[in-house]
């Protein structure tokens, strides 16, 4: 076991602003008003589980559809660049309809573990040991768990204004990451 704190904070970092459940909090609070009741079990289990087995055999896929893992991060990269740039600017690249219902289908995918997320697993993988990224996720997922659970009482503390901060403050951080996942990963395609 290769465990680096340095590495598991840096993917906890990285995972945390990808899934940016802070800033996803009016969703959760729109669902649970539409709804009522939201599974924030069921949903935090099955966004992990999407995210180990994706970590596990994203590669194998890659790797089956001739993609190389430098490629991919790259090409995560520009995702995570793009995905910065909504959360840094206010705006909405990437317009999905709205979830009818609050069960795992909207908030374990694509909430949780959507394809910003998936790129991410995959490019983090690129740099650093499983065991970090997994004990990465396993933080995020207990962060997305608690959020869940205290959505309601998490967005009258913050107000807008803060979530707003908040994104904006975790936009800048995943830049500055896609940056230096770019960098890192395009010399190895040369």
């Amino acid at each position: 076991m290769n465990f680096d704190i340095k590495e598991i904070a840096t993917a906890t970092m990285i995972l945390f602003a990808i899934i940016d459940i802070i800033g996803s909090i009016p969703i959760i609070i729109g669902l649970r008003e539409k709804v009522g009741h939201i599974q924030s079990e069921k949903a935090s289990i099955v966004a992990a589980a999407l995210m180990v087995m994706f970590l596990f055999i994203g590669k194998e896929i890659l790797n089956l559809i001739g993609i190389d893992v430098n490629s991919f991060a790259v090409a995560g990269a520009f995702i995570i660049f793009f995905i910065a740039l909504e959360m840094i600017l206010g705006i909405q690249l990437y317009k999905d309809d709205a979830p009818k219902t609050a069960s795992v289908v909207p908030l374990a995918f694509p909430l949780v573990a959507g394809a910003g997320t998936m790129t991410s697993l995959l490019s983090l993988r690129a740099e650093y040991e499983v065991e970090n990224i997994i004990v990465a996720i396993i933080i995020n997922i207990l962060f997305v768990y608690l959020v869940l659970k205290a959505s309601g009482k998490i967005g009258k503390i913050l107000g807008k204004q803060g979530i707003s901060i908040i994104r904006k403050i975790f936009g800048v951080i995943l830049l500055a990451m896609a940056v230096k996942l770019f960098t890192t990963n395009i010399q190895g395609l040369f």
